[in-house]
């Protein structure tokens, strides 16, 4: 008997860390059917950067349908080398500089997660990978602000610098989990897949840029029509397919909490693009292509938040109401007169700011007793205040500092394409190339 028990014992030694044992915690186990869910989610969010591209390709003129695409896969190759360098470990590393960002050796060009499992039972580097996607299309948003106008440099050293100075600390800020926004209030600013991260500082970094960069030659009074509608649906399509991941994928798990924002994703999206139809048929007489697939967006943008605390009337309530309110944006976008090109700000700076607000009053009472548990006690107003002070945080953030960026990236390299390049379009002047092989591309 007792040399059977030094035989597991020793064995026990040899297979598990001496600070498993002596901690007594269990070495993570690989779940399987999680990171299968997982790696599906990071593929679905990657197919949703093409879908960006035809998306806005679609909405601009023809000699500028292949520079406005390339914005988005640009975006693939310079935001993945430095998430893998640098901004992961800015984003999820323990705070550093008074919490303005993260950092850890470890995650430095991922060096140091080989062969690290999370508690939640995936690789580490399939989490890495899934929030890579995150922070490829937040910058390929704002490009839709300024399409038609910026330098292909210029806009690649942009969406760099963007990434590194205020993609990744507010990342840090609302998801890491010492960040101070993670930790505000019982339990936290709500932000279950990007509202606050993604859409609302990719919308007004666009607003800010749209401004600063000032509007196209000839705009509003020359006709700038889409080039291709229907490869603006099907860009639509695969963004509505691929957020199945980006808010799904959010929960890290396959269970009840995947299956409740997935439904969540699903009801908004399709209340969003109903409403928007209806409006168009009161308000001009007709749906539009256009409109439908803005109103995908506008429920998409607005469940984006909320999809892991709210139930599905309260999905369609929000997708509603932020395409009312995208809509309204739109209209008085038209009257100020700035040029936003694509709408970024319209709607997912409008549609962000929507759904990380008004999520509050339709959150799910077993989240709110949890609140209560935490907090002693917890109500759906001290809920509102934290929500407002985070996107208040986020929008001064993300406004101030894009306008910094671009005023000292302006001085270096000229932000604006030149008068040349928006004559004969951006995809001749810059790529040396023709969406469409026309000659006299309008």
């Amino acid at each position: 008997m007792k040399i059977t028990t030094r035989f597991f014992l020793l064995l026990a030694f040899l297979v598990l860390p001496a600070s498993s044992l002596i901690a007594g915690e269990a070495t993570p186990v690989i779940d399987s059917g999680a990171t299968a869910w997982m790696l599906t989610s990071a593929a679905l969010v990657l197919l949703m950067i093409p879908g960006l591209a035809m998306f806005y390709g679609g909405l601009v003129r023809t000699k500028n349908v292949l520079g406005t695409m390339m914005h988005s896969f640009a975006a693939m190759g310079i935001m993945t080398v430095l998430w893998v360098a640098c901004g992961y470990s800015m984003a999820f590393g323990p705070s550093v500089l008074g919490g303005w960002f993260g950092w850890s050796d470890d995650y430095f060009f991922l060096g140091g997660i080989d062969d690290k499992v999370m508690p939640a039972g995936i690789p580490e580097y399939v989490f890495s990978m899934f929030q890579a996607k995150f922070a490829i299309i937040t910058p390929a948003l704002i490009a839709g602000a300024f399409a038609e106008r910026v330098s292909f440099k210029s806009y690649c050293i942009f969406i760099a610098l963007w990434g590194v100075l205020i993609y990744n600390p507010l990342c840090h800020w609302v998801w890491a989990s010492d960040g101070f926004l993670f930790n505000l209030g019982a339990k936290g600013a709500i932000d279950f897949a990007g509202g606050t991260v993604v859409h609302i500082s990719a919308g007004v970094s666009g607003l800010v840029a749209a401004i600063y960069l000032g509007a196209r030659k000839s705009f509003p009074h020359l006709p700038m029509r889409p080039n291709n509608l229907v490869m603006t649906m099907i860009g639509a399509g695969l963004l509505w397919v691929g957020w199945f991941g980006f808010n799904a994928g959010s929960s890290i798990s396959s269970g009840l909490s995947t299956a409740q924002a997935l439904t969540a994703t699903q009801v908004a999206a399709a209340a969003g693009a109903l409403t928007w139809i209806i409006i168009e048929g009161l308000h001009q007489g007709k749906a539009t292509a256009v409109g439908f697939v803005s109103g995908i967006l506008a429920g998409l943008v607005a469940i984006t938040p909320a999809a892991g605390v709210v139930k599905p009337v309260g999905a369609l309530a929000l997708g509603a109401l932020a395409t009312v309110i995208c809509y309204l944006a739109i209209i008085l976008k038209n009257r100020l007169g700035y040029d936003d090109t694509l709408d970024a700000f319209g709607i997912h700076g409008v549609g962000g700011i929507v759904g990380a607000i008004f999520l509050v009053f339709f959150i799910r009472d077993s989240w709110m007793a949890e609140a209560a548990t935490v907090a002693g006690s917890w109500t759906v107003w001290q809920q509102l205040g934290v929500q407002a002070l985070a996107v208040g945080i986020a929008i001064a953030y993300a406004g101030i500092g894009t306008w910094i960026i671009l005023v000292v990236l302006n001085k270096i390299v000229p932000l604006r394409a030149n008068a040349e390049a928006e004559m004969r379009g951006l995809d001749n002047y810059y790529h040396g190339e023709r969406g469409y092989g026309m000659t006299n591309p309008s």
